[in-house]
């Protein structure tokens, strides 16, 4: 697959992830990386976010949410799923 293929990726994020600025966080990221989608807060305390844009960037993305903030400590990145959906520009939404 090559870096211009575009791709989205749907993502679970599990550990010290909330209150660390892990959201904001990964907006700059993302935003950096050129990536659409979203990121928000789970009631169970797990961060949820989706990813899209070029797969070499995904796939940057994804390794970065590996390790987070300097604050935050990520157990697990959970793949939930993948696929093409379309966005525009990326958001931080409402806790779900």
């Amino acid at each position: 697959m090559t870096a211009s293929v575009r791709v989205t990726v749907h993502l679970r994020i599990e550990g010290r992830v909330q209150g660390v600025g892990y959201r904001f966080w990964t907006e700059r990221m993302a935003e950096e990386l050129g990536l659409e989608g979203w990121v928000r807060n789970r009631r169970d305390g797990s961060v949820e976010a989706v990813f899209q844009g070029a797969s070499g960037a995904v796939a940057q993305m994804v390794e970065l949410c590996r390790e987070g903030p300097a604050e935050a400590r990520v157990t697990e990145v959970e793949v939930l799923g993948e696929g093409a959906d379309a966005f525009t520009g990326f958001e931080v939404r409402k806790t779900a």
